[in-house]
């Protein structure tokens, strides 16, 4: 953003706002939706962010990109509705994937002998599939059906990084946490979503 058109949002130009807010209303929403129980009540997080903007612009100095300095205040009007509401969304600054287990189950591995660590059978290749199949709704539900299932601190990175198109540094700097700590829950979201689709593909005879 050019520093004309953040004087024009201080100065309280209802273009130059109203232009920001398309900008970014889709991904707040999306954002929103991770945390919020329903639509509505993401699209009210969506609307207190876009006030709690309004309020806090000439505080912003720029350190961040405004995109970042945006989503961050929607995690925390988020974060603040889920705790109102007695929900309990943990800071993923705050996560570890000690406790999630391994990535693969051990049982897809030799245990001991010479070939102990290698695969007992490898993870299915899908590169022969027809496009459609690939792009089936069927295939888009089970792919958001493991992505409900992630922890929440996984959800966020992999919404982030996979399906906004962020950068690592951008993710890590957004949710607070060290590129170490954000490589690994991208990479725990990616393996159990595959898991899950190639669960069903191997279901449907691949």
């Amino acid at each position: 953003m050019s520093a004309a058109q953040l004087q024009a949002l201080r100065a309280g130009d209802e273009r130059a706002f109203g232009l920001l807010v398309r900008e970014h209303e889709s991904l707040l929403l999306r954002l929103a939706l991770l945390y919020a129980p329903s639509r509505a009540v993401a699209e009210e997080v969506v609307q207190e962010t876009w006030i709690a903007v309004l309020r806090g612009l000439d505080g912003f100095e720029g350190r961040a990109s405004l995109r970042t300095w945006i989503s961050r205040i929607l995690i925390n009007v988020a974060r603040r509705g889920a705790g109102r509401e007695g929900r309990s969304i943990p800071f993923s600054s705050l996560a570890t994937e000690e406790e999630d287990g391994p990535s693969v189950d051990p049982d897809r591995f030799f245990a001991d002998g010479p070939y102990a660590g290698h695969w007992l059978s490898f993870p299915s290749d899908w590169s022969q599939l027809p496009e459609e199949r690939v792009l089936a709704k069927e295939v888009r539900a089970v792919v958001d059906g493991a992505i409900a299932r992630l922890t929440p601190a996984q959800r966020e990175v992999m919404t982030l990084r996979d399906l906004e198109g962020w950068s690592a540094a951008e993710a890590s700097e957004l949710l607070g946490i060290s590129d170490g700590n954000q490589r690994v829950l991208l990479h725990r979201a990616r393996t159990k979503v595959r898991d899950a689709l190639e669960r069903h593909f191997d279901a449907h005879d691949l």
